[in-house]
């Protein structure tokens, strides 16, 4: 028996999987870490703490398995849309803005009305909004001139701990099509995006294939020929680790932030522009979109309006109620990315009654981030193709009511697979494939068990709710 240790780079922890070739998780570990937030929109991370924490379940997730016997690499899953600037000797100039971060949502502004976004986002796969590094790098050059003149370079999360591994600026392609800055179709940098935002591509990493692997590491204790792989994105790794790889087939994930994802053979455009495009390979895109406000709305609830009880506590209370009585929830905390991809968005109870009380307002939060998933879900089928089938991960799997009410909002089967870390099992995944333990990623359908289905009892019960759901946006837009 051999096994790979997949590593998942998120904002909030890191998180390790020990995952052998007959699909079973032989050890895990995680170690949180906490960001740098600001009220003009700053979401940042300290680069030497994900190292820290990279380390850290690295090596417990070592001693977990009983040692190196049977470990044949170690592979990388990281969240997207981070940016850190640094100097020739590889020296931080600055801490990593995250997908979070909302600081450049006038330049995405601008840029999404224009003719240059639309082709940007045509040929780049990536939605024009504050996320995308692109729009990071128009306003650390305005706002942080010093700072964008000694960069000699602009990388990511994943890109600052492979340098401290093997001293290489390499970049997959997937994390790479999730800049903004990265030809989709011809797998190089797009020349537009770089001139716009001011950059030379030697400024930026040598992008290679999710499957790249090196030897030769720098840390003490593990065979300098042990092979690492540098994966892919937290999002397109999901889709493995959920073992979600034909056409229909649809990743539904949940934790801080929320997606639905399908994997296709082509980089499927929406005029819309509603779903970002990511690659996995050269013959596989990720198609779908993000929600900035998933588990995040529901901690936001507990602590500003749960009273002190625990999330679980009132998670559970949600479902004591027969529904939210008509009590609607727009969960723009955060701005929104899908499908509306505004950084201005903004949170909205609508719909409040005398008789409503806080189970009803818990359970509105719920629903308004499923029918917001929901939403991007239409997207994708007007895009791709129908939704057969869910296959659910993230934190929220550990709520079997809230499981199903998601497939009661979706009216689709929904799976889980007992693991919460779809993204951690994907990079494993992907690590077999790259070191020919699995002859393709097709086979991640087999190695993934289903432990649990939840089909929809009644049909679209949510029906109504959702359609004024659909229409809050759109009346409140510009008061937003």
């Amino acid at each position: 028996m051999s096994y790979i240790i997949g590593i998942d780079i998120g904002t909030t922890n890191t998180k390790a999987v020990a995952f052998t070739d007959m699909g079973r998780v032989l050890a895990d570990a995680n170690s949180s870490y906490a960001a740098f937030t600001g009220e003009e929109g700053m979401h940042e991370l300290d680069p030497r703490a994900l190292w820290d924490a990279v380390l850290k379940v690295l090596s417990e997730v070592l001693s977990r398995t009983g040692g190196q016997a049977g470990l044949a690499g170690v592979s990388f899953s990281c969240a997207m849309h981070s940016l850190i600037a640094v100097d020739q000797q590889g020296e931080l100039l600055t801490r990593a803005m995250t997908w979070a971060d909302s600081r450049s949502r006038s330049f995405a502004d601008k840029l999404k009305a224009s003719e240059a976004g639309r082709l940007i986002y045509r040929q780049t796969g990536t939605p024009i909004h504050a996320m995308s590094p692109l729009c990071k790098l128009l306003w650390l050059r305005e706002k942080e001139p010093d700072v964008f003149r000694r960069a000699t370079r602009f990388i990511s999360i994943k890109e600052y701990i492979w340098w401290k591994l093997f001293g290489k600026y390499q970049v997959d392609h997937s994390l790479a099509s999730a800049t903004g800055l990265f030809d989709i179709y011809r797998f190089t940098w797009y020349r537009e995006s770089l001139e716009l935002a001011g950059i030379r591509e030697d400024q930026l990493s040598e992008p290679v294939a999710c499957t790249h692997k090196e030897t030769g590491h720098r840390l003490e204790g593990l065979p300098k020929g042990l092979p690492f792989i540098i994966g892919g994105s937290d999002g397109c790794l999901a889709n493995l680790g959920s073992g979600v790889v034909k056409p229909g087939e649809t990743a539904l994930t949940i934790g801080t932030s929320g997606a639905i994802r399908m994997t296709a053979q082509s980089p499927a455009y929406d005029a819309q522009e509603r779903i970002f495009r990511y690659i996995l390979t050269p013959d596989l895109y990720v198609c779908g979109g993000a929600t900035n406000n998933g588990g995040g709305a529901v901690q936001w609830f507990a602590t500003n309006l749960g009273g002190g009880r625990p999330v679980e506590e009132l998670v559970r209370g949600a479902f004591e109620v027969a529904g939210s009585d008509g009590l609607i929830f727009l969960p723009y905390l955060l701005g929104e990315r899908a499908p509306v991809w505004n950084a201005d968005a903004r949170g909205v109870f609508f719909g409040i009654k005398a008789s409503h009380g806080r189970a009803h307002f818990m359970r509105a939060v719920l629903e308004g981030i499923g029918f917001s998933l929901r939403q991007v879900g239409v997207s994708l089928e007007e895009t791709i193709g129908p939704i057969k089938h869910i296959y659910a991960s993230g934190g929220f799997t550990h709520s079997p009511l809230w499981l199903q009410m998601m497939a009661e909002i979706f009216g689709r089967t929904v799976y889980t697979t007992g693991s919460a870390d779809a993204s951690a099992i994907g990079a494993c995944i992907m690590g077999a494939y790259a070191l020919g333990i699995i002859p393709g990623l097709e086979e991640a359908a087999t190695l993934i068990k289903i432990k649990d289905s939840y089909e929809p009892r009644r049909q679209d019960i949510y029906g109504p709710s959702y359609a004024i759901y659909t229409e809050l946006y759109g009346r409140l837009k510009d008061l937003m």
